[in-house]
């Protein structure tokens, strides 16, 4: 009878155990987490429009230094003052004629007197033509009528052009704009002397005046000719430019390169002055959502799901941000799944659910 209850409690205790250990193997599989649920993203071609900031000065875009033509005269008057627009041909100062007026008199009435006599020795030579030979007078006297005659000419024909190289000089007695433009400087003073080596004027031509700023060379290399550039003034304008020039040079010293942003006129650009431009320009990239990448102590990286839905982390370059994308200069070729939204929550090797993944 004691051997039976005993055999009765083995059992019972090896049931008890059994449902114990059934209860807790249950337990344990209801405590596995799911898997995380991530929304993906295909590495593509897309088209971002990159931004880029440098800052300079304004400056003529073709500036033009005039100077009086003659030496030696004074400065009568100035007829424009810094910040004019000029139109071509017109006067800007004028030089003092005195020491021209009577010059120009004494040539002119020389010039009568020789005109006259070469008239009168043209007369002379014509009354002995064709009396060579005839003995009437001699052959010399003949040929020395003819030769004074052509002698009176030449005389009277040097003075006329004495006198119309004094008439240039009265002429260039005015100082003209060569062109069209903004006076950018004056240093001509009423009383000095005219010397052809002294600027008396700086003009920026057509009034145009550009922006030249710098950028390093390595962001020249994203903009063109053409591209807009927003421009900001010291005062706070804003204005809207276009590259026109790109240099071709790099400073050996500073890295960077001279790109020039031609403006609209306007009166408050100042040669000298301080702007900073904005440069945006639109290029087609691989590039992905900016929630796709990840940054450590290693650098960029992003979370590439494969054909099995595992997480595999893989190291990238990036380029360009905007419009919240971000380029891939190095990284999984387009096509490839990236993990974005739930990523940030899984590790490498880990499977994951895909959510219905509307950014492509």
């Amino acid at each position: 009878m004691l051997s039976c209850n005993r055999r009765l409690r083995a059992a019972a205790l090896a049931s008890a155990i059994s449902l114990a250990l059934a209860g807790c193997s249950r337990s344990e599989k209801r405590s596995e987490p799911p898997p995380l649920t991530v929304t993906v993203v295909n590495v593509g071609e897309r088209t971002v429009a990159g931004s880029m900031t440098a800052s300079g000065r304004l400056l003529p875009r073709e500036e033009i230094a005039v100077a009086a033509d003659l030496n030696g005269y004074r400065i009568a008057d100035v007829l424009v003052e810094e910040g004019a627009h000029v139109r071509r041909g017109q006067v800007l100062a004028v030089l003092d004629p005195s020491l021209l007026r009577g010059q120009l008199a004494q040539v002119r009435a020389s010039l009568a007197q020789q005109q006259a006599n070469a008239e009168q020795a043209r007369e002379q030579a014509a009354r002995v033509n064709g009396l060579d030979g005839v003995g009437v007078l001699s052959d010399e006297a003949i040929r020395n009528r003819q030769l004074a005659s052509r002698a009176a000419q030449a005389a009277a024909a040097a003075t006329a052009a004495q006198l119309q190289d004094l008439q240039t000089r009265n002429s260039h007695l005015l100082v003209r704009a060569p062109s069209d433009g903004l006076v950018l400087e004056r240093t001509a003073r009423p009383g000095d002397t005219s010397s052809s080596s002294a600027t008396l004027f700086r003009l920026a031509r057509g009034g145009q005046i550009e922006l030249f700023a710098e950028l390093p060379e390595a962001d020249a290399a994203n903009i063109a000719p053409g591209d807009p550039a927003a421009v900001m003034l010291a005062s706070g304008t804003r204005l809207t430019g276009n590259v026109r020039l790109l240099g071709s040079r790099v400073d050996s010293r500073t890295g960077l390169v001279t790109v020039r942003v031609a403006l609209p006129g306007t009166g408050e650009l100042r040669q000298g002055g301080f702007a900073k431009a904005t440069f945006t320009r639109a290029a087609t990239v691989t590039a992905v959502p900016e929630g796709a990448v990840f940054y450590d102590a290693d650098g960029a990286s992003v979370k590439v799901v494969d054909g099995s839905n595992r997480i595999h982390t893989v190291h990238v370059r990036t380029g360009r941000h905007a419009q919240n994308m971000v380029e891939l200069v190095e990284g999984p070729p387009s096509g490839t799944r990236v993990a974005v939204k739930g990523a940030a929550f899984t590790l490498d090797g880990d499977v994951v659910r895909i959510a219905a993944d509307k950014e492509r």
